[in-house]
């Protein structure tokens, strides 16, 4: 990671950020800026802003160029859980802590570096608009992907999800009690004003995400609960129970790694500890087959992090 710091000079108009960047950087363009400033690789004073800051005299500009990403990914022999496979799609069951396509930081080791080691039949995967991954889940959440083999497949899965269509449900471990049983929540997501690396629902320009939750389990420091997703937004599980002052456990970004001091089983939280991600699995994915027009459902049990803290507060309750 190269860093470049830079100086606002003296008697100079006011510039936008994203600008200032680009004509300070040789090697970088203003788009390029553009996403550096969007992710939290450029701050201001010590802060994150946004592309359109004014910047004055003497601020102090911090650049944190990534080293630049292979356009064609790697194939590498890493092992994967394959739900299902025709010459169509790929139904894969992904383990905590895969990334799933390269990116700025993840060069190797994702889902399409496997993948593509594993299929001789991808059409087109790895390029630069990733084709052939029509929805992604985040790195530390385990789970159901869906992943196009060809191009009509992935035009296909792209249009549903695009229309709300596809079925998925994930379970979740959240901080607290919630007060209802089942519930609906409806906001604007988009990029966090300040915290770059976060979505929020109090974003000025965000859109809609809407997200049916029931409880399936009560305990007394937290809940199970059962998320069915109507859109897909970038973090919109962790946004929404989040804003809602349910954190997942564990989720160090959303405000779960604030509760753990109010754990007081200390087995419970150092198995907490020991999970280092936070609670989510994307249990069921469910399509219609983009060829043959069959719907397909495929679900997942918890993986062992998840269910060995639900065994223990289950048995805890005997």
């Amino acid at each position: 990671m190269q860093t470049i710091e830079l100086i606002f000079p003296e008697e100079t108009d006011q510039e936008r950020l994203d600008s200032f960047v680009a004509r300070s950087v040789p090697e970088l363009t203003r788009s390029a800026a553009l996403r550096l400033i969007e992710t939290g690789h450029i701050t201001v004073n010590g802060k994150p802003q946004k592309p359109s800051l004014k910047l004055r005299a003497g601020d102090a500009v911090s650049v944190e160029v990534p080293p630049p990403v292979p356009a064609e990914p790697q194939a590498e022999e890493i092992p994967i859980e394959i739900l299902y496979e025709d010459p169509d799609v790929v139904v894969i069951n992904k383990g905590a802590g895969m990334v799933v396509h390269p990116g700025a930081g993840n060069q190797d080791g994702t889902l399409v570096n496997a993948l593509l080691a594993h299929c001789t039949d991808l059409s087109g995967i790895g390029g630069e608009l990733r084709p052939g991954i029509v929805h992604r889940i985040d790195k530390d959440t385990s789970g159901t992907l869906v992943v196009a083999k060809s191009d009509r497949a992935h035009l296909s899965l792209a249009g549903q999800f695009k229309e709300h269509t596809i079925k998925r449900v994930y379970l979740a471990l959240v901080y607290g009690s919630l007060k209802e049983d089942k519930g609906r929540i409806q906001s604007l997501i988009g990029r966090h004003p300040v915290e770059r690396k976060k979505m929020s629902g109090k974003a000025r320009h965000g859109k809609e995400a809407i997200t049916h939750w029931r409880v399936v389990a009560r305990y007394p420091e937290m809940t199970l609960v059962r998320l069915r997703l109507e859109t897909g937004r970038t973090h919109q599980i962790r946004v929404h129970l989040s804003e809602s002052g349910h954190p997942l456990v564990a989720d160090e970004l959303y405000g779960g790694g604030n509760r753990l001091s109010g754990i007081k089983d200390q087995t419970l939280k150092q198995m907490i500890r020991d999970m280092g991600r936070h609670a989510l699995h994307a249990k069921t994915l469910g399509f219609l087959h983009p060829v043959t027009g069959e719907y397909l459902e495929f679900d997942t049990e918890l993986p062992e992090d998840m269910a060995g803290i639900l065994a223990y507060l289950d048995g805890r309750g005997e």
